[in-house]
């Protein structure tokens, strides 16, 4: 193991995949010449050249476009969008034609690619660029949605998502690009679909994803204070969701928290909420509780966004609520 940034274990990942097959290319805005507007990408283009380094103009509908054919003929692009926000320009490319083609085409043609770039509130950038779309994308058969907590994670799931044959809906988080963890130095690839135990509990489970595993984490330290066990699992994918580990984590603790950067109507805790009615209700002590953003878009100022997004002080509420109802 060796301590690398979050950036350093995503660029590993494509540039590893890129020597391993030529089909592989990186494509998006100013991921070449300017190595990537977070250097998730540099020094790239010089081991690579332009022609699987592109830079593109501002047009994400159209290099999306050229992505997904690219795809349906043979090769494996790597899609960057600077920022989720800007791929709903680019939607209808994802959705009617990435995550579509197979089911349309009756098993004929896969599209082997991977749409990623930052997601979610990145300090004080406003309404327009604060978003998370990870269960508008979750919400649409054919595609699978992946979403890092920690530089290792990244570099697995990333490398995962490259050879998988599926369209692949990658989400980072531009505050954690300098994040700096423990990555494997030898070869490894981390299975999509399968959430991970980031802490061993008893006594409640909270479940998170990319960014928020931060807060679960440091809510969890903080409950081990007041003797109170909380098990940990990170979803690390959210289509397909790893049901299994959330149900029989609540089977031993009997409570659930979830934590989620996004709104509330039809969110990804939602979604978990319901299943974990559905499939574990008989073991539930307390019903379950979810925090998320406020049902608001995000403001310029840094009290208001602390005041809406996902925070220890909530989660920690929602936590003595079940543990002591």
């Amino acid at each position: 193991m060796r301590e690398i940034q979050f950036r350093e274990a995503l660029r590993e990942a494509m540039s590893e995949e890129m020597r391993r097959d030529e089909n592989i290319f990186l494509m998006g805005e100013e991921v070449a010449e300017y190595n990537g507007a977070y250097k998730v990408s540099q020094g790239m283009l010089d081991e690579f050249g332009p022609e699987r380094v592109i830079d593109t103009p501002i047009a994400e509908l159209g290099f999306g476009g050229i992505g997904v054919g690219a795809a349906m003929n043979g090769l494996r692009p790597i899609i960057e969008f600077m920022t989720f926000n800007f791929s709903l320009v680019a939607i209808d490319q994802v959705i009617n034609s990435a995550a579509k083609m197979m089911n349309m085409s009756g098993g004929q043609i896969n599209v082997p690619m991977v749409f990623r770039g930052p997601t979610g509130n990145a300090g004080m950038l406003s309404s327009q660029h604060s978003q998370n779309f990870e269960n508008w994308y979750a919400n649409t058969p054919g595609l699978k949605v992946v979403v890092p907590s920690n530089p290792n994670d990244a570099k697995g799931l990333l490398k995962a998502s490259i050879r998988d044959n599926d369209p692949t809906i990658f989400m980072e988080s531009e505050l954690m690009y300098g994040d700096k963890g423990e990555v494997l130095e030898s070869e490894f690839i981390l299975p999509l679909g399968v959430a991970d135990i980031k802490k061993k509990g008893k006594d409640i489970t909270i479940v998170s994803f990319g960014k928020m595993m931060k807060v679960a984490l440091q809510a969890a330290t903080e409950l081990e204070k007041n003797g109170v066990s909380a098990e940990v699992i990170d979803l690390r994918t959210v289509r397909p969701i790893d049901y299994a580990t959330i149900i029989e984590s609540v089977k031993k603790t009997n409570r659930l928290v979830v934590v989620e950067e996004a709104w509330p109507l039809s969110s990804i805790s939602a979604e978990i909420a319901y299943h974990i009615q559905s499939n574990a209700f008989d073991y539930l002590d307390a019903p379950v509780k979810r925090i998320t953003n406020r049902d608001v878009p995000l403001p310029y100022a840094p009290t208001l966004i602390e005041e809406i997004l996902p925070n220890v002080k909530r989660t920690l509420e929602a936590a003595n609520s079940v543990l002591y109802k």
